[in-house]
């Protein structure tokens, strides 16, 4: 199905996040792929944001990882009329977004380019705490962390799960991130976290599974 929008399942989890998110007055902007579903997730998910008056950028560059027909987006001017009754700004979205080519191929080199250029945006922004709505293939290039990633359906994120992170310290222009602890402990415990050859061996062998499942189609580049 291209683009689909969220079944009443994903509609429950959205209410249930709302709930349970505890950071609704820290929020200073929100930012969500333009994908349909992600689209209505924060819609649903930070109504107390949205009640503050806080409007939702969509950001080209935080869409799905694939090619995938679900993991394709439907052309702007659609989306500008679908969600013309909320604070959405589509400013950003390109024409050619959905085209699967270039900047936006299923491409392991260009997603994670792709993924360098959201943090390096997100940084670069004057607002504090920022809500990030995105896909759980994407945000193992975003997040640079590839733990879990074998246990759920496809990624190791679960739907609405949310995590914090901050810019790392360092010098050049990858703006690294870091899971806070509190986020970690929240989520791990005490475990351990992967280290750096673990997680390039991990990264390594999720995207030849994904390059088996089709997910990277390196002739469309």
């Amino acid at each position: 199905m291209h683009d689909p929008s969220l079944t009443p399942l994903g509609e429950a989890q959205c209410y249930q996040l709302c709930q349970e998110f505890p950071y609704h007055g820290s929020v200073d902007l929100l930012v969500a792929s333009p994908l349909r579903r992600t689209l209505y997730t924060t819609l649903l998910g930070f109504q107390p944001e949205l009640k503050r008056g806080l409007p939702i950028i969509a950001l080209p560059e935080a869409q799905e990882l694939a090619d995938l027909p679900c993991d394709t987006g439907s052309d702007v001017k659609i989306l500008e009329e679908e969600f013309r009754d909320h604070a959405i700004d589509f400013s950003l979205v390109e024409e050619d977004w959905t085209s699967n080519k270039g900047k936006w191929a299923a491409d392991a080199e260009i997603v994670e380019k792709r993924a360098r250029e959201v943090r390096q945006w997100l940084k670069a922004r004057p607002e504090k705490d920022i809500v990030l709505v995105t896909h759980g293939g994407f945000l193992h290039f975003l997040t640079e962390d590839w733990s879990d990633s074998t246990l759920l359906h496809g990624t190791g994120w679960a739907n609405t799960e949310f995590r914090s992170y901050i810019f790392a310290n360092e010098s050049g222009d990858n703006a690294s991130i870091a899971e806070t602890m509190a986020s970690r402990q929240r989520r791990k415990g005490s475990e351990t976290p992967l280290s750096q050859t673990e997680q390039r061996e991990l990264k390594a062998a999720k995207q030849n599974l994904w390059d088996e499942r089709g997910y990277f189609l390196q002739s469309k580049v």
